[in-house]
């Protein structure tokens, strides 16, 4: 069975009105058939925040939610956790402190049942901190700004679930752009990914060409940001305490919603082309006549006078006749004359 979707929220998800990213994470875990695994460890909040979700998820359609809550790492191999979530369709992670649910989670037989669910198809989806875990790489904690600086941020290891890259979250609205920048400008083998407050990265596995590739798909009022550092140039090595650091060569994408990104390439998915029938029509007409003319031209034996006198009478349409026009015509009548008839 293929590897399951990921759902990447920036945080702050609309849960009032619209909700769109928080019904396609339902409509991905089965709907009505859903059982959903709420993982509420990064929070500081209370059985509520679990409450929350349950009644957003219930009023979506999901059939089932129940809470997988560790509070420690001996938590975190409890048997009876891990089993619900090896029964599950999909897992979302809240937000709050990530580099306590990293601490608490990754590494542990519930960290293992995650990934596990991840790949036999389940859909695992976290906002915020629950994000930021998905990535192999995760931003523990650090400052804003837009300039990247030494020391700005620091590193925790993440679930993995998206290899390669380091997930950040409440993007813009944070002006988290440096800290993104200066994780990628120490370690340039990592895509950095940055998610916009209700705006959802979502991951697929996609054949191409016969081989599976990780495509990225950007749903929600916001945008995704990627950095590509593959190119880069930049004095990270050698940068002290909290210098601006160099960082030059990074190829960067602002993906608004409905972008199409190959994570495995690196390369943007180009749009497809949508053209009206009536412009179809309109395009076809033109090309018909220019490929005419074209080949008036190569004749070389018509005068530029005779040609545009062609071309205007093959844009002259003549009006259609109807049943009037189609009838014979009457005889004309006789002269009258003077006098008596004969």
């Amino acid at each position: 069975m293929p590897r399951g979707p990921l759902l990447v929220v920036g945080g702050a998800e609309d849960k009032l009105r619209r909700r769109t990213i928080l019904q396609r994470f339902v409509d991905l875990a089965g709907g009505p058939d859903a059982r959903i695994a709420v993982i509420p460890t990064a929070s500081s909040l209370g059985p509520e925040i679990v409450e929350v979700y349950d009644a957003l998820f219930r009023s979506a359609g999901a059939g089932e939610v129940v809470a997988v809550r560790p509070e420690s790492r001996e938590d975190s191999h409890d048997p009876e956790l891990v089993a619900r979530l090896d029964s599950c369709t999909g897992v979302f992670m809240t937000g709050g402190n990530q580099l306590k649910l990293s601490s608490i989670v990754c590494g542990t037989p519930v960290g293992e049942a995650v990934r596990a669910a991840h790949q036999r198809g389940a859909v695992v989806a976290g906002t915020s901190a629950g994000a930021s875990i998905q990535s192999s790489h995760m931003v523990a904690f650090g400052v804003g700004g837009t300039t990247p600086k030494q020391r700005m941020t620091q590193v925790a290891a993440g679930l993995g679930l998206i290899d390669s890259t380091v997930v950040d979250q409440h993007f813009d609205q944070r002006n988290r752009y440096g800290r993104l920048l200066m994780i990628v400008a120490q370690s340039p083998q990592l895509l950095g990914i940055g998610v916009d407050e209700d705006t959802a990265a979502v991951v697929e596995h996609v054949e191409v060409d016969g081989e599976d590739h990780e495509v990225l798909s950007v749903l929600g009022r916001g945008a995704v940001t990627i950095f590509d550092p593959a190119r880069l140039t930049t004095n990270a090595y050698e940068a002290r305490r909290s210098a601006p650091l160099l960082a030059s060569g990074v190829v960067l994408h602002v993906l608004p919603e409905g972008s199409l990104f190959d994570l495995t390439t690196r390369s943007l998915v180009p749009p497809e082309v949508v053209v009206d029938p009536g412009e179809a029509d309109e395009l076809a007409a033109a090309g018909s006549d220019l490929r005419a003319l074209a080949r008036d031209i190569a004749a070389g034996d018509a005068s530029p006078g005779a040609l545009r006198r062609r071309r205007a009478r093959s844009q002259v349409r003549p009006a259609p006749r109807d049943a009037h026009d189609l009838a014979p015509a009457a005889p004309a009548a006789a002269p009258m004359t003077g006098g008596d008839p004969a």
